[in-house]
């Protein structure tokens, strides 16, 4: 994983924010799962959305859902976004 996306003081902090992840055993899980990582890298949480996940960056599992939503963020023309999501599927 890039050390762009992991903040050096995140070693041993849990999540501050709520990831609003459903039950691990939701089919959705993994869709929340692929937003919540991808939304933690925007802000320089990814290390702390991976604790809260269980899934690291570049999750192959994850593949479909953020291929989605790097096309809904191409779509909304929400840049960052969409790098963050390429990046997560290279």
């Amino acid at each position: 994983m890039s050390r762009a996306f992991l903040r050096d003081d995140a070693e041993g902090e849990m999540p501050r924010r709520h990831y609003g992840l459903p039950a691990r055993d939701d089919p959705e899980y993994d869709r929340v799962a692929a937003r919540a990582l991808l939304e933690a890298a925007r802000v320089g949480e990814t290390q702390l959305a991976e604790r809260a996940t269980g899934y690291y960056w570049g999750e192959p599992a994850l593949r479909p859902f953020v291929e989605v939503l790097r096309a809904e963020a191409e779509r909304d023309r929400d840049d960052r976004l969409e790098q963050l999501a390429r990046r997560f599927l290279a």
